[in-house]
């Protein structure tokens, strides 16, 4: 068995499905660890929505009527069954405090942390604080705020933001993305070689785990 196997997970922040995915996707690392294997996660840029505003102007429901055409009772339906399915992750969705926001800034903010060694931290908090707690994640003082909350210095993370040092990482994942086809997010890569999409079950992810760990 391979030492290590290597996963890059293609993810928005502003994607339900990522957040649910990526508890899944632990909880499958957990059982691959059991018997002796590891992981090295690292996470890319994809943006679900790249033409939303910073400070997107209403609900969720707003958002989604608008962007995807569906009616607001569909869209209350869906966001509904999509908090219970969280809750069974143990996510507490919170979709009347989400504010919708271009998440381009974000995904700077990883890749920042990642260069400190945080990138897996970083990702965690800014899920949480924008499905569970209503954080903003597309300004860039909020995004400070957030980078100092996991021990990072909030004035490196600011001018790393100011400055958009990070954003041709973000856009050299974007292409990486295209080059692989990739269309929708959570989307892994094991070992360079398998391609998972979407937030599959513990099961799925631990079969191909496997399958990567063997082979030569």
């Amino acid at each position: 068995m391979k030492p290590t196997v290597k996963v890059d997970i293609w993810s928005d922040i502003a994607c339900p499905w990522c957040f649910v995915g990526k508890r899944r996707f632990e909880a499958a690392a957990a059982q691959f660890a059991e018997t002796g294997g590891q992981v090295e996660v690292e996470y890319h840029s994809f943006e679900l929505a790249p033409d939303t505003p910073v400070d997107f102007n209403g609900t969720e429901v707003d958002f989604l009527v608008r962007h995807k055409g569906m009616p607001a009772e569909q869209v209350t339906t869906m966001l509904g069954q999509m908090t219970e399915l969280a809750s069974a992750e143990g996510l507490a969705y919170d979709f009347d405090a989400l504010q919708h926001t271009n998440t381009v800034k974000a995904h700077e903010l990883l890749h920042h942390a990642k260069a400190k060694g945080r990138q897996l931290d970083m990702k965690e908090r800014l899920l949480a604080a924008y499905f569970e707690e209503g954080r903003h994640v597309g300004r860039i003082d909020d995004l400070a705020d957030l980078a100092a909350e996991i021990g990072l210095d909030r004035a490196e993370a600011l001018e790393a933001l100011k400055s958009g040092e990070f954003l041709p990482a973000v856009e050299a994942d974007r292409d990486q993305a295209y080059d692989y086809g990739i269309a929708g997010v959570p989307f892994f890569v094991i070992d360079g070689k398998f391609g998972v999409s979407g937030a599959q079950e513990p099961a799925a992810f631990v079969e191909v785990l496997r399958k990567a760990a063997a082979a030569v």
